[in-house]
């Protein structure tokens, strides 16, 4: 019988054993799941913070590239109305020097006028051949 006892410890031994095993494999895998899924949830947190901060920055960039093209909008007004106002000022200069031009052609015509019927040549015209 001691055979028998021996052989019967053993075997209730060896199912404790089996069984302990088993429920530290299914403690170990239990775990591993509770770690994988907070894992999981730590990795979507991540995820949709960086999908935050991008549309953010992007929403933020489209805002200052917005007021670059207002800005923009502005100075090439700002300078082709500059460039209207030098292109202006030129023609009143141009019609200035052509009224002049005008006035002192006329005032050579009258001048020329005066020679031809008092019959005399101008005093000034090539002032080293003078008198």
């Amino acid at each position: 019988m001691s055979n028998l006892c021996f052989s019967t410890d053993a075997v209730l031994a060896r199912v404790e054993s089996e069984k302990r095993v088993a429920l530290i494999k299914a403690w170990e895998e239990s775990e591993k799941t509770k770690a994988e899924n907070r894992a999981y949830k730590r990795h979507n947190a991540v995820v949709l913070w960086e999908n935050s901060k991008k549309a953010s920055a992007e929403a933020h960039l489209k805002r200052i590239e917005e007021k670059l093209d207002r800005n923009k909008a502005k100075c090439v007004e700002k300078m082709q109305n500059k460039v209207a106002e030098i292109h202006r000022t030129a023609e009143e200069k141009r019609a200035m020097i052509e009224a002049y031009k005008g006035e002192e052609f006329l005032e050579i015509e009258e001048k020329a006028a005066k020679f031809r019927t008092r019959g005399y040549s101008p005093r000034k015209f090539l002032p080293c051949f003078g008198s």
